[in-house]
């Protein structure tokens, strides 16, 4: 199952390397992940979390999958692919807390998925640098820098490479991401 989701090796891959059938290596790793998916945090364990801390980060990254059949509400304009919006929350120091349990389509950007879930959307000043005033910049490279301890957030879950490109159904992402959370969380601590 730790090659499955670490390395993103096929069922049949898995079923050759340790030598039984590709059902048996399916039915190994659903059964697995399901598992660890139960144990993931919620979000209220990640909120009472990032309570004690000064703030939380709230971002979506997008998870590329093959699955077209739904060619419409899976293609994501901004990235020109198709995948999965998985919105990520992060302590301040850019540790990852909690990942969506559900992942939305990739049709649907960041800040619409969080205002989908209600919350408040910082984002920075619009414009060209050289018009916008010295407050304003100094805004934006605040802003910036959080959100770099968000991406660090991401970046330690797409890690994983099952994440980088996932095969599966889009009805098992959630469980894939949820278990790929508790295997994070488990060895960070």
């Amino acid at each position: 199952m730790l090659a499955h989701l670490r390395l993103g090796h096929t069922y049949t891959q898995l079923a050759a390397g340790f030598e039984v059938g590709v059902s048996t290596a399916y039915r190994y790793i659903t059964e697995a992940i399901d598992l660890l998916a139960v144990q993931a945090s919620n979000l209220a364990t990640a909120v009472t979390a990032a309570s004690a801390k000064a703030f939380a980060i709230l971002d979506g990254t997008l998870l590329p999958i093959d699955r077209m059949a739904a060619n419409r509400p899976l293609c994501s304009g901004k990235h020109k692919k198709h995948g999965m919006n998985v919105q990520v929350m992060a302590d301040p120091y850019g540790k990852l807390l909690w990942a969506s349990h559900r992942g939305g389509p990739g049709l649907l950007g960041g800040q619409g998925a969080t205002r989908a879930r209600a919350g408040t959307v910082r984002v920075p000043f619009r414009g060209r640098r050289d018009r916008l005033s010295a407050g304003q910049r100094a805004v934006n490279t605040a802003h910036a820098r959080i959100r770099a301890l968000a991406e660090q957030a991401m970046a330690a879950l797409k890690t994983w490479r099952l994440l980088r490109k996932l095969r599966c159904s889009t009805t098992l992402i959630t469980s894939h991401v949820q278990a790929v959370l508790t295997l994070h969380l488990t060895c960070a601590n």
